[in-house]
């Protein structure tokens, strides 16, 4: 009878539910996440790599000199992230301003992607970076139109407290994803105007779109005011707060061996979806549009695996979830690395689509249970800064590898990708020393 109850109660709540997703504030901040998604599937994960490879790919040596500068620039943009995001962070807590900076971040990743389809389009005489002067100028582009967008995200996700309670939260952050998911979709309508290989005229669309699908967001919500100003923080004071952190989170033993292992797993999960779009055409063959219906299949194994995992999670508890993601993402790799025949890079896209739609989820959850709750804001920040330093290392080790066996043609590129699986190794030998007791109430 109770669990009758319980499955109608559920069931009204998601009906009462259908009224806030359409309240015009909630839904013009989960269209940001639509908007949002188009500027990273199109330019962080197919058109830029695509473009890079078109503009230097010349021969088996030249394929990796390119994936050496797509991993420089994506290590490049995270370390500006690095240095400014605790600032952010402080920011947010002084003044309560987020809508405020995500136009304003916004604008600027906007207006850098157009010029980067317009220096895409010219040939300036002389060089930049070792590169002709226009290529140069759209790697720099790149470089900080990822960096605003990123920064942008931080005052974004902070920003789901001004359009929801602490009921409707958890809710409304589904929502966002999901809409996010179906900007996916949206970016690659761009795809049919291109052209074959004029992957740069992808730009200037994608920097509209991103543009149009912010104005919701622009005009439908506004930053709360922030009540306790009792005493405002220094706004240099972020460094010294993920300091504090860290030593603390040092005396909760189990919390700071899952962050060593959180820092290795999502290092080499990370670098791998970069990196995807180059590796699939260079090295495994296959032709742009085979790589978008790829990337789509991807996108629908990372819904299916968020959702599959939310169920191993609460029957197998959360370290054991972990686990299984860390195993997936490793075949993922190794299937990747030996891959000669297209059909293997199909079943390494799909399980790279389940590691990345499982990984949040479970780790999320293995978060919340090794961290006391009265720490656990601070705690889930230092896991995201985690996050950020290791979008650094991780291209920057894949790039190196690309640089200094480049001679080697093809090998370079498997090499570098195997060098993710050590570091996705090493984090599941440190997730397996956790102490962990499984709680016994899951629900």
């Amino acid at each position: 009878m109770s669990e009758i109850k319980t499955a109608s109660n559920k069931g009204s709540m998601l009906k009462s539910s259908w009224p806030i997703f359409f309240s015009l504030p909630v839904l013009s901040w989960a269209l940001y996440d639509f908007a949002n998604t188009i500027f990273s599937s199109n330019m962080i994960t197919i058109f830029f790599p695509f473009y890079l490879e078109e503009a230097i790919g010349s021969s088996e040596r030249m394929d990796q000199i390119a994936s050496t500068f797509l991993s420089y620039a994506n290590a490049a943009a995270g370390m500006f992230l690095v240095l400014f995001s605790p600032l952010f962070g402080v920011e947010i807590d002084r003044t309560g301003k987020k809508k405020t900076y995500i136009i304003r971040f916004t604008a600027v990743t906007v207006l850098c992607t157009v010029l980067m389809g317009i220096f895409g389009s010219v040939k300036l005489p002389g060089s930049l970076l070792g590169l002709p002067a226009s290529l140069g100028i759209v790697v720099i582009l790149f470089i900080l139109a990822k960096f605003f967008y990123s920064s942008s995200l931080i005052f974004y996700d902070a920003m789901i407290t001004d359009v929801s309670n602490a009921k409707s939260l958890p809710i409304i952050s589904g929502f966002g994803v999901a809409v996010g998911y179906v900007g996916t979709l949206a970016g690659l309508t761009v795809y049919p105007f291109i052209g074959g290989e004029n992957f740069h005229l992808a730009f200037i669309p994608t920097a509209i779109l991103f543009a149009v699908f912010t104005l919701p967001l622009l005009f439908f919500t506004k930053d709360q005011p922030i009540h306790n100003q009792e005493q405002k923080k220094h706004f240099m004071s972020g460094y010294k707060e993920i300091f504090e952190t860290f030593n603390d989170l040092k005396r909760y033993r189990p919390a700071f061996l899952f962050m060593i292992a959180y820092f290795f797993i999502n290092d080499a999960l990370a670098t791998a979806i970069a990196m995807m779009a180059i590796y699939a055409k260079t090295i495994v063959g296959f032709s742009n549009s085979q790589f978008i219906l790829l990337y789509l299949v991807s996108t629908i194994a990372s819904i299916g695996g968020s959702f599959l995992f939310g169920f191993i999670t609460k029957a197998q508890g959360a370290k054991r979830a972990v686990m299984a993601v860390g195993f997936i993402l490793i075949a993922a790799l190794l299937i990747a690395v030996a891959a000669t025949e297209q059909w293997m890079f199909w079943m390494a896209g799909s399980l790279f689509g389940i590691s990345l739609g499982a990984v949040w989820v479970t780790s999320r959850t293995l978060i919340v249970e090794l961290t006391p709750e009265e720490k656990r804001g601070q705690f889930f920040g230092l896991f995201a800064f985690s996050g950020k330093v290791s979008s650094v290392v991780g291209p920057f080790i894949y790039g190196t590898i690309t640089l200094l066996l480049a001679d080697y043609g093809d090998l370079a590129s498997r090499a570098a990708l195997a060098s993710l699986m050590v570091m996705a190794a090493a984090g599941l030998v440190i997730h397996n020393r956790i102490p962990y007791t499984r709680p016994s109430l899951l629900d």
